[in-house]
């Protein structure tokens, strides 16, 4: 299969639009379901780049340890927390109804509590979702989930966590990244983000391979980065898949710009947020 093809100009194209007479609640509303003891930054940084990437609100649901440290580090957000050994499903269905996408997955952890939160975020929302990082290995350990995965929803493995979700060895996925994409996302009815190199994305039935960034990026938190953004897309009305694929270039050149000033070797994920507004401008 030819991918289809994407330039800054088409991207740039398809921005939402912001309209003049407008509030926060006209540029969406997104829920990052993230963190854990010890993981308060993934979380940090899904809602900061969902907030640079245009999103009008941001809902952080975290487990009751990291409420200070995101209320201080990041004050635009909306905090709501559970009990991370006991979390309620009440609290996670009240905060999946106020959301109009949910990201999960960052620094979510594995315990029995992430996997209860998990689960109620699936029965509880009929929209697409982005699922990302430990909500992927929950859903890998638990094959079942996938029927109340709502179609069309966006998932963001890298590597090793698709090796986990289709039981193909890395090396495998790595010779044959775009087939696996395409075929996965179709099998599941969802939009595969697969991550590498050259980011690898379809809905099932169009392939699109990103041919920005670099390796700069290969970093912790930057799919975390990722993951916010393509939640703010959603949450401002873009169709999924558009998206995704805008997540993926724009993320990629937010790593082109923070590699220009401050070289691939000392870049940081918090750097690729900063770093969006000028590629948005540009």
């Amino acid at each position: 299969m030819k991918p289809i093809e994407f330039s800054n100009k088409s991207i740039a194209s398809l921005l939402p639009k912001r309209p003049e007479r407008s509030n926060k609640a006209t540029f969406g509303k997104v829920l990052c379901v993230a963190g854990s003891y010890g993981m308060s930054g993934a979380a940090h940084l899904c809602g900061k780049a969902a907030y640079r990437m245009g999103a009008g609100m941001v809902r952080i649901l975290t487990p009751e340890e990291n409420r200070i440290i995101l209320q201080t580090s990041l004050p635009e957000a909306l905090i709501s927390t559970y009990n991370g050994h006991a979390p309620s499903e009440t609290d996670v269905g009240n905060a999946v109804g106020w959301a109009d996408v949910i990201a999960i997955g960052p620094g979510l952890g594995l315990s029995d509590g992430a996997k209860e939160v998990l689960s109620a975020v699936l029965k509880n929302s009929a929209r697409p979702l982005v699922i990302d990082a430990d909500a992927l290995n929950i859903i890998s350990e638990n094959p079942k989930l996938w029927d109340i995965v709502p179609k069309g929803s966006v998932i963001t493995p890298h590597p090793g966590e698709m090796s986990r979700l289709c039981g193909c060895p890395i090396n495998d996925i790595l010779a044959n990244l775009n087939d696996i994409c395409l075929g996965f996302a179709r099998a599941h009815g969802i939009i595969c983000v697969l991550k590498d190199h050259n980011t690898a994305v379809s809905d099932g039935r169009d392939l699109y391979v990103n041919d920005t960034g670099n390796s700069g990026m290969a970093t912790a938190g930057s799919g975390d980065v990722l993951t916010g953004m393509i939640s703010a897309l959603m949450a401002q009305g873009t169709p999924p898949f558009a998206a995704a694929i805008m997540g993926v270039r724009i993320h990629g050149l937010a790593g082109d710009h923070s590699a220009q000033k401050l070289g691939e070797y000392s870049m940081m994920a918090s750097d690729m947020i900063e770093s969006i507004p000028y590629v948005i401008k540009q």
